[in-house]
């Protein structure tokens, strides 16, 4: 499935992208229990296939596979009792995927080329930081680019969702552990991150975390470490790998910070940028109002988010 949080009318809810359409999960859920003849439709949908999205993967396998029997409902009967459970994709806006996680970590340092183009040796554990839900935006967002600092940067990204409670996991299950993937862009304010020997100035103005277009869940995504990533501006190639060049994958990831924070269900891991970005050129031309960055990844999508200067601030 591809999975979305979306916004129709004011009311935002979970959906499903099928064939450019999308499927309001939790009301076509609700309207399959009542045509089944459940007295307490609107309690079980509330607790099987809640309309946000940390809520709903607390739900687990089991909560997955009532979203897919709700899909096929949907499809077959697409207006019951007046309330329309598809939308065409141009009638609602997308979210980031999971819009209230309770954790965003992000890993630095974990492409080789990238580590080199820095100047730093290849780590020997995992580079941690945070970010936080206030950098969130969505597919059909701009990228806010707030007047306090010139140096604009962007980091491709390739992030997984959590799924289910994890706490000393070892390598082996851990992607038993992963809900989906999802394409996303680490934007940095690259002088507001070097003031100090701790990024997180620089990694958690508002808006600076674009996520999408959406998740990807994890059974049609077997092996996250074969998967094409490239970043463009404004139609130039800055970025390119495979996520076969992490230096940690997705299961060590996955492993490591579970011995460190007990991992929920709507966590995000963003798991580090590949060479070519603007602080590691000469010269240094910084990202600026109007401009279109583009990353796609190969089996998860394409997010496409334009640069706007925030003004009056």
């Amino acid at each position: 499935m591809k999975l979305i949080t979306f916004n129709r009318e004011g009311i935002t809810t979970i959906g499903a992208i099928v064939n450019e359409e999308v499927v309001d999960l939790h009301l076509a859920y609700k309207k399959s229990l009542e045509a089944e003849g459940k007295i307490r439709a609107q309690e079980i949908a509330n607790a099987f296939v809640p309309s946000e999205m940390t809520e709903f993967l607390q739900g687990g396998k089991e909560s997955m596979e009532l979203a897919k029997g709700a899909i096929d409902f949907a499809l077959t009967n697409r207006v019951v009792d007046g309330s329309k459970l598809v939308h065409a994709l141009s009638e609602v806006k997308v979210e980031a995927p999971v819009p209230k996680p309770g954790k965003i970590f992000a890993v630095g340092h974990n492409y080789r080329e990238h580590i080199l183009e820095m100047g730093r040796e290849i780590p020997k554990y995992p580079v941690v930081f945070a970010k936080f839900a206030n950098t969130l935006v969505g597919p059909q967002d701009d990228i806010p680019f707030h007047p306090i600092s010139e140096q604009l940067d962007y980091e491709a990204e390739f992030a997984f969702v959590i799924g289910k409670r994890a706490k000393n996991v070892s390598e082996e299950e851990a992607l038993d552990y992963v809900a989906g993937y999802a394409v996303a862009n680490d934007v940095t304010y690259r002088d507001f991150q070097r003031r100090t020997l701790q990024w997180l100035q620089g990694k958690t103005v508002d808006g600076s975390l674009p996520m999408g277009p959406w998740m990807v869940t994890s059974d049609e995504l077997p092996d996250p470490q074969t998967l094409e990533m490239v970043l463009t501006v404004n139609g130039e190639e800055r970025q390119r790998t495979n996520t076969a060049n992490q230096v940690f994958s997705v299961k060590h990831l996955v492993s490591f910070l579970s011995t460190i924070a007990t991992l929920e269900p709507g966590d995000i891991v963003i798991t580090g940028t590949p060479g070519g970005v603007i602080q590691a050129m000469e010269p240094q031309v910084w990202l600026k109002d109007g401009d279109v960055v583009r990353v796609e990844i190969e089996k998860v999508g394409v997010l496409e988010n334009t640069v706007r200067a925030v003004k009056g601030e």
